[in-house]
């Protein structure tokens, strides 16, 4: 084991930091190219391109559930999260090479349309991602230990992975987004498979035999009557993400709200539900299993904001600056993402580690929402032109660097440590269900409506709903960090 490993060195934080940091710069990719080079390449519609978008939270919902189990079960090339994250990396780093050339796909093979083709290199894209975003995250729960310590981890891989996700709209802005792709391909590469030969894993976590057991690993057993329980306050989402997948396969059509009403009530209630149940008098598992549901329950909001935002950025641009050439348009989201992405890099370890030790993490975390909330209602009403759509994404990144650090340490401490790969699983469809709901509901809703300033609206609601879902959530005492 390297020494800044024992003594948990901000060195070490920084290189625990690099194969998320490798999966976030494909996402980044993927944000920045994929809705541009659809609508602007190959001429597909907003519903279209939702449909695409689909792909990925579909990966999601099977690929970091299931290699989370398996990685908490399995342990070879010297780590049970290694292995994962050096094939996901490999693969979507291949994955991104076939992004600029669906044109040349589909030509090949004989096929009129590029929808099919971008739906499938999509849906490759997102499961190479997702068989290494589990373990990238799971590994840092592996080696840190419950507290500070942790908080600072997670906070650092925000910094490290928010800095480079900067540099990828950085990329996509000076450039073009062609340049960024091949520089993520390469990238990714690196970052997913050089760290795995410096992070040493421990072979038996809490929960498993003693450290020196030579005893094979106790294998955990996956019960769906389990996991169904465990996410609960997900029912709705999940429940729409069937009826609309339903819709959309069949090329049905509904004339009515009926199905997102019933839908949204059903989440709000069992939402709710699981946010006023008090864990006072339940045993240490039981307590453990509702803090991760209310989690779920209120880090689901978020990413309908989220999500809106990063796909549907590009139709309200369209709309509002008219102005913007095609070139233009890109650039203008390019830089978009930057400053938000940029705000997310710099603000996790300097200040929002130090500000959740103080405060805690739930405060500070809901708080940061309620920033992005005001931003977005902002940018829907005056973000007609770049200069105001760029300092309104500074203000919007407060809650953006929030939402990819502060949950997971919160998460990761409502959850058995032995279990740590199928829950990060688990804890994902509170981030996939929500991205199905937008691409596959919200889309479609988008689609009919001519003033697309309701897209930031949107937003701005779901993020007023997840801070207020938070603050009603249970602080849990943690250890003091290291020096």
């Amino acid at each position: 084991m390297l020494d800044m490993q024992k003594r948990l060195s901000k060195p070490f934080y920084m290189l625990l930091s690099l194969p998320s940091t490798a999966m976030g710069f494909a996402l980044s990719v993927q944000i920045s190219a994929l809705s541009w080079l659809l609508s602007t390449e190959f001429g597909l519609d907003i519903h279209e391109i939702g449909i695409v978008w689909a792909a990925g939270p579909i990966a999601g919902i099977l690929g970091q559930v299931i290699v989370g189990f398996i990685s908490d079960n399995v342990w070879f090339w010297n780590g049970r999260r290694r292995p994962f994250i050096m094939i996901g990396g490999f693969l979507a780093s291949l994955s991104l090479l076939a992004l600029p050339n669906i044109g040349i796909i589909s030509d090949s093979l004989g096929m009129a349309g590029v929808l099919a083709v971008a739906i499938a290199v999509a849906l490759s894209l997102d499961l190479s991602i997702n068989i290494s975003f589990n373990p990238t995250r799971s590994i840092i729960a592996d080696v840190t230990p419950e507290g500070d310590n942790r908080t600072l981890a997670y906070t650092w891989m925000q910094t490290i992975s928010g800095t480079f996700g900067v540099l990828a709209y950085v990329i996509g802005g000076f450039w073009d987004n062609y340049t960024l792709i091949y520089f993520g391909a390469a990238l990714v590469l690196a970052f997913s498979l050089l760290p795995c030969f410096f992070i040493e894993e421990p072979r038996h976590l809490q929960g498993q035999q003693e450290a020196n057991s030579e005893q094979p690993l106790e294998k955990n057993k996956f019960s769906l009557t389990q996991v169904l329980t465990d996410i609960k306050p997900l029912w709705g989402f999940l429940i729409y993400s069937v009826y609309a997948s339903y819709l959309h396969l069949t090329d049905a059509s509904a004339e009515h709200y009926w199905g997102e009403i019933i839908a949204l009530l059903i989440t709000l209630y069992f939402v709710f539900e699981t946010l006023a149940m008090k864990e006072d008098k339940l045993s240490e598992s039981e307590a453990k299993h509702l803090g991760f549901k209310k989690v779920l329950a209120a880090h689901s909001f978020s990413w309908i904001g989220i999500q809106t935002m990063f796909v549907f950025t590009y139709a309200f641009l369209q709309q509002k600056m008219p102005e913007l050439g095609t070139a233009q348009l890109g650039q203008t989201i390019s830089y978009s993402f930057a400053i938000l992405n940029a705000v997310a890099a710099v603000l996790p370890a300097i200040m929002l580690a130090p500000l959740a030790i103080k405060f805690g993490r739930i405060k500070v975390h809901a708080y940061a929402l309620l920033a992005t909330a005001a931003a977005y209602m902002l940018i829907a009403f005056i973000g007609y032109t770049p200069s105001i759509m760029y300092v309104l994404m500074a203000l919007a990144g407060i809650g953006w660097s929030a939402v990819i650090s502060l949950p997971f340490a919160i998460m990761s401490e409502r959850v058995e440590q032995n279990k740590m790969g199928l829950y990060m699983g688990l804890f994902n469809l509170s981030v996939v269900l929500p991205q199905l709901v937008v691409s596959l509901g919200i889309g479609l809703f988008l689609n009919k409506v001519e003033d697309k300033s309701i897209t930031y609206i949107v937003c701005s609601i779901a993020m007023f709903i997840s801070a207020i879902c938070w603050l009603m959530v249970k602080e849990q005492k943690t250890e003091q960090s290291k020096d």
